[in-house]
């Protein structure tokens, strides 16, 4: 691993950039424990499946109800396209909730980002280090957006 590269995990939740981490936004008219949670209950049109994930105790328990075999067939029909946007979009509300985790982002100034998953090739690099990283590709899009709105 590269030294000049920021490596963290999605589910770590000692991260304070993770998905994992217990930093609770209110999005959407409801109170979210964690990112996971918002992430997770927006698979869904259902406002029951929506409901029992926010309520999960843990971000661990929101991420396994999502993934839930039975639920997997319930899943919204254009989750695929939007599911980074809802991702980006929990993100930006967990920073501007919390200026500490937006100060932890804009500290690691310029250099790229990796979410270090060897099993998830969308979200992270993929245990080849050949995946798409799309986690850490949008914690830097969310830098630069916090970037350009404390310029102007």
């Amino acid at each position: 691993m590269q030294a000049d590269i920021i490596y963290l995990s999605r589910n770590a939740s000692d991260e304070p950039l993770s998905s994992f981490s217990a930093h609770g936004f209110e999005l959407d008219g409801e109170y979210w424990p964690t990112l996971e949670h918002y992430y997770q209950a927006m698979k869904f049109t259902s406002d029951v499946r929506k409901d029992k994930i926010r309520v999960c105790e843990t971000a661990q328990s929101a991420h396994k109800l999502g993934q839930r075999w039975l639920w997997r067939l319930q899943i919204r029909k254009d989750w695929k396209k939007i599911r980074e946007t809802v991702m980006t979009r929990g993100f930006y509300t967990k920073c501007r909730t919390h200026p500490e985790i937006a100060e932890k982002l804009l500290a690691t100034g310029e250099k790229p980002i990796v979410e270090n998953s060897q099993y998830d090739y969308y979200w992270g690099c993929g245990r080849d280090q050949r995946g798409h990283n799309t986690y850490g590709k949008m914690l830097m899009n969310v830098r630069n957006k916090l970037n350009t709105e404390n310029t102007s």
